[in-house]
């Protein structure tokens, strides 16, 4: 009996484990995502033609029930909770010292964001299924939700969890 067989089969198999892998790899990193740790934007867009295009306002508060995803979901409430504090301190500073309110998105992104300056707000990454954006009824940043997104990604975790198939 010769080994040669055994030896073949010992070569085969790893190989078709780490071809299974890329292609695993590949198929995640081809489904919805975006990095958002240590990562910040400038990208705050106008609301009214994001809720014509299907987006949605958030109401800012933590809607995960189960443990696994709860901590997520917290984080990224807080996060956008705190630029949203942010903004407003700001938006207050500058009605403060110009007795006025910023009128318009142009203004905001210009006078407050300051996108592209030096001294613009840096603001906290969100994940893809969500965007920053200002209401110019309310005068304040928001943050706009897109549900067809989030159901992606959210089908994508719940396979990733074992919640689905």
């Amino acid at each position: 009996m010769t080994p040669r067989p055994f030896f073949a089969l010992a070569l085969v198999i790893p190989l078709a484990v780490l071809v299974a892998g890329c292609e695993e790899k590949a198929k995640r990193m081809a489904e919805p995502t975006r990095e958002t740790l240590n990562k910040t934007t400038q990208d705050v867009r106008d609301l009214q033609p994001e809720l014509a295009a299907g987006g949605q306002v958030t109401d800012g508060k933590i809607h995960s029930t189960d443990y696994i995803t709860i901590q997520a979901d917290a984080y990224r409430t807080s996060v956008a909770n705190i630029a949203k504090m942010k903004v407003k301190m700001d938006m207050d500073a500058y009605e403060a010292l110009n007795g006025e309110k910023i009128k318009t998105y142009a203004e905001f992104m210009d006078l407050i964001i300051k996108k592209g300056k030096p001294d613009g707000i840096q603001l906290p990454m969100l994940p893809y299924y969500q965007e920053y954006g200002y209401d110019s009824a309310t005068r304040e940043l928001v943050v706009i939700e897109y549900p067809e997104k989030k159901k992606k990604v959210d089908a994508m975790h719940d396979k990733e969890l074992g919640r689905s198939n």
